[in-house]
């Protein structure tokens, strides 16, 4: 593990990731998966670092001097070891380069390669927990009945009602996964450097995505979503400048 300092009494923790080869996407077995989710050989040549928490909300305001978050329940200690929230891509883009800045080394957000091979740190389960997720391995709408899921889907009101309360969770709360990264499950949904589209045909290498587009990925379910959009294969787009409660990013490290 590395401990970046960013400024004085505020650091990030990185794990080292070895380079390797993976199948990204799912098997079309796999349930519910998506059409955008193909399965093919990706290799990653080169080894990086990748923070083993998403980035805090103390973390984001030490470097940008704001905390745009919705969720500073709890204030102190667990408030600022909340997940920062509601960043755009071009924010949470920003806190790389300045955080770079202040720590001479180079900060990034991950590709969408990088991110699903670390996610799955060697699993090819839906979950790098396996083939099921709960509520005390994740932060996500896993806790409900499968009644109150469909009552959630018909009714939006009665959805409002039994999601309330539910937020982020201070990082760190839930098992880490084989490679000893938290929360790539659930809490917030995580921005990737690539633009959305589909992936390209048979094996990649390094694989960095289209080369423009008009969304940026977002990987790994949040507090809000249920298991499905958790899944490590589930891949989505959105455009770089909209901002979410469930929305946030790990850093990568060169």
């Amino acid at each position: 593990m590395l401990e970046l300092t960013l400024i004085e009494g505020v650091s990030m923790k990185f794990a080292w990731i070895q380079a390797g080869s993976f199948l990204m996407g799912s098997p079309d077995s796999e349930i519910d998966r998506l059409d955008n989710e193909a399965q093919h050989k990706v290799i990653i040549s080169k080894p990086f670092h990748l923070g083993i928490y998403e980035v805090t909300q103390k973390q984001y305001m030490a470097v940008m001097g704001n905390n745009p978050s919705e969720f500073k329940r709890g204030g102190g200690a667990n408030g600022e070891r909340r997940p920062v929230e509601k960043v755009s891509w071009h924010e949470a883009s920003e806190f790389c380069l300045k955080a770079s800045e202040l720590t001479g080394r180079r900060l990034r957000l991950p590709s969408e390669a990088e991110w699903e091979y670390a996610c799955r740190a060697g699993s090819v389960t839906q979950f790098n927990t396996g083939e099921t997720l709960s509520s005390e391995q994740a932060n996500h709408v896993g806790d409900f009945t499968l009644e109150q899921l469909r009552e959630m889907s018909r009714d939006s009101d009665r959805a409002a009602k039994l999601l309330d309360g539910k937020m982020t969770s201070p990082v760190g709360s839930y098992p880490p996964n084989a490679w000893g990264l938290y929360d790539m499950h659930g809490n917030v949904f995580e921005w990737c450097a690539d633009w959305y589209g589909e992936y390209a045909r048979g094996g990649q290498r390094d694989p960095r995505g289209p080369d423009d587009g008009t969304m940026r990925v977002v990987r790994g379910g949040s507090w809000y979503t249920y298991p499905e959009f958790c899944r490590s294969a589930y891949r989505n787009g959105l455009a770089p400048e909209r901002r979410y409660s469930d929305f946030g990013f790990r850093a990568a490290l060169d």
